[in-house]
Parts: C-alpha cells; structure tokens; sequence
C-alpha cells in the first residue's frame, strides 16, 4: 500500500557502453510502503549476461524491507551472471543496515530420518505419559492439600471461602443432580434383575436374583455408576469452568487481588463433592432396589413383601458399609482431576475442549481403578 506522503522509489537498468557494466539505479524511498512494486520491478527485470554495477547514490531513504529487496537483487544478480555485483553511492546508514541481513540465507539443515521402531516408539510414548502422569500425582497431592487449607481458611474466615460457595456448589452437584442419578439407577436396577431371572430360571432359582441384585447394587454397582455419571456431568463442569476462568485471566486476577484459587475455586467444588456423592449413591441403591423389585414382581412373580424379606437376608451391614466406604475417595479423585485439568487450560477454545474430555476420561479411568483396588483390598481382608 502506497502511503501519499511517502516519496516514490525506482529501479532502473541502464545497458554500459562498449562492454561496460550494466548499472542498476536505485532511486527514491526504499522502504516498506514500496516494497510491493519494487518487488514486481525486480522479479521482472531483464539482468544481462555481464558485470553489474549497483547504483545506491540516488536512494533518498531505505529501512529493513528496502535492504531486503536489495540482498534479493544482489542473489538475483549472482546467479543470472555468475558473478559478484558491484555496490556503490552507499552510505553509513545503508551499510549498517546491510551488515544487519545476511547477503544469502542460510540453507535449513535437513535433520537426518532416523528410522524408529515399534518398540521405541511404544516405549517412548509410554515414557512421556508415566511422566506426565508423575506430573498429575504430584498437583493432585498439592490439590488434596487444599482441603485442609480451605478447612481452616473457612473456620478462620481468611482466604475468601465461605459457606455459600460451597452450598452453590452443592445445589449445582447434589441436588440438580437426583433426578438422573434416580432414573438412571432406576434402570440399571430393572435390567440386572431381569436378566438375572432370566438365567436363573433355567435353575428353578429367580428368589436369589434379589441377592444378586443387592449385594451388587450396594457393593459395586451403585457407587460406581454414581461416581461415573458425576464424573460425565459435574467434573466437566468444573474443568470447563476453572478452564473458562483461565482464559479470561480471572484466575491471575484473583492471585493479584491476595486470593488462593485453589482455596477459593477448587475447595468449595471437592467438599461439595465430598457431601453430594456418598448422598447420590444412596438415592442410586434405593432407585436400583426400587426399579428390580418392580421388574422381578411383573417378570417373576416375586412380590415386595418376599423381595424385602430376601434383601433382609441377603444383605447385611458390611455389605453398606463395602460400598460406601468408597464415596468418598471417588469424589476427592474426581475433584482434583477435574480441578487439575482445569487449571491447565490454555487460551483457546480448543485447549478448553481437549481439557474436559480429558477430565472425565481421566476421572472415570482412576475411579474404575479405586473401585478394583477397593475390590482387591476388601476380598484380601475377607469384607
């Protein structure tokens, strides 16, 4: 783009007489308001055979992009005529600008293929995630430290927590929560016990789908199912919401105003949790007993009355107490993961998007992990 008041620039080819060299002349203003048609100029310029002379007397003013297009011409001379062009009518302030840009650019070095095996490249790979996952433990500890910071910053009334986020955050996670934790717990619960008596009744034994169908719902299923659909719906939540804040800079500006984020964003989400989810996991087994006792009634002829008694029996105190032990533990895991990947998110739209999915394929991955290691635990403590 031409700027009016910028003074015009030219290149010019002047053929030498009786064999003398060519004289290229520069004139005017050989700056970046020009360099678009002094480009064109320049790539179409007919550059004899011989000697070539570089005239620079007449160049009133030259910036960067000027000297740039004149290392072009230089290059274009070198290799039309195999030869070095002669440069004259400088002065100080062209060849500073001259020593400032190389007269050719360096080739790229081509970095040698190395050929990567399979193994080496599955070792690798798996290298990279133990680290960033030694990476992830160590913030989740710093993140599960929060809570006793974020415990004595409530009592003490310092660091901006205070009980109506954490009841924010309940209503969002506990109770707007019931309605598909009961429906689908609900369902789940009719289709164990129908299948159930539909396998044992090749055995003349529909009476024990209720104690598979408790021992499982109350041991296993209930919790974990919980835990896994918190994990879909309110740890990609959190993530995109700490990761929101990221990208608007609300987190720094909370850093700046004297706040711990962690304290003030991340713990009244993890004792929400903590609360909403064993809560959760109680309405789960009421829904799931609920939905097998209806199916067993219409599908095996098993009335409430005979389920509730078979229950009674089939469950005891352990068998509670097994699967809410685990509530807990699940809520902290989801908290931080979500919380960590939160914190993570960079400054575009995509960033926030790889981040909660990473969240809860995370936090559904480590709960399904708990939920084995609980397993294991409890059948080596005979529980």
């Amino acid at each position: 783009m031409q700027n009016a008041d910028e003074p015009k620039a030219s290149l010019t080819s002047e053929p030498g007489k009786g064999g003398a060299a060519t004289t290229l002349r520069l004139a005017g203003a050989w700056t970046v308001f020009n360099a678009a048609a002094l480009s064109e100029t320049a790539r179409t310029l007919d550059l004899p055979d011989g000697d070539i002379v570089i005239d620079l007397s007449e160049v009133t003013i030259m910036d960067t992009a000027g000297t740039w297009l004149l290392r072009q011409l230089q290059e274009s001379c070198r290799r039309t005529t195999q030869k070095e062009p002669e440069l004259v009518g400088t002065n100080p302030r062209i060849d500073e600008l001259l020593e400032s840009i190389p007269e050719a650019l360096p080739e790229p070095e081509r970095a040698e293929q190395k050929h990567v095996g399979i193994i080496e490249r599955v070792l690798s790979a798996v290298g990279r995630s133990a680290v960033a996952a030694g990476k992830d433990i160590y913030a989740g500890v710093g993140f599960f430290g929060s809570v006793f910071v974020g415990l004595f910053d409530l009592v003490t009334g310092k660091g901006g927590v205070n009980m109506a986020a954490i009841t924010s955050q309940l209503d969002h996670m506990g109770v707007r929560a019931v309605p598909i934790i009961a429906l689908m717990s609900f369902l789940v619960g009719g289709i164990i016990a129908q299948q159930g008596a539909f396998q044992l009744s090749y055995f003349g034994a529909e009476l024990f789908v209720v104690d598979l169908v408790g021992i499982l719902q109350l041991r296993e299923i209930g919790v974990l199912l919980t835990a896994i659909m918190v994990a879909g719906r309110s740890g990609s939540a959190i993530t995109a919401e700490i990761g929101a804040m990221r990208m608007r800079e609300e987190i720094d500006a909370l850093r700046v105003m004297g706040f711990d984020p962690v304290a003030v964003l991340v713990f009244p989400r993890m004792v929400a949790l903590l609360i909403a989810l064993p809560l959760l996991t109680i309405i789960a087994n009421f829904a799931a007993l609920t939905g097998a006792a209806l199916v067993v009634d219409v599908y095996s002829g098993i009335t409430l009355e005979t389920f509730l008694q078979r229950l009674h029996e089939a469950v005891d105190f352990s068998t509670l107490v097994s699967g809410m032990a685990k509530a807990p533990f699940m809520a902290l895991i989801i908290a931080i993961v979500a919380s960590l990947e939160g914190m993570k998110v960079g400054g575009s739209a995509e960033s926030l998007g790889q981040k909660v999915t990473a969240s809860v394929v995370k936090s559904i991955f480590v709960v399904i992990v708990v939920d084995g290691i609980f397993a294991m635990f409890y059948a080596a403590i005979d529980f």
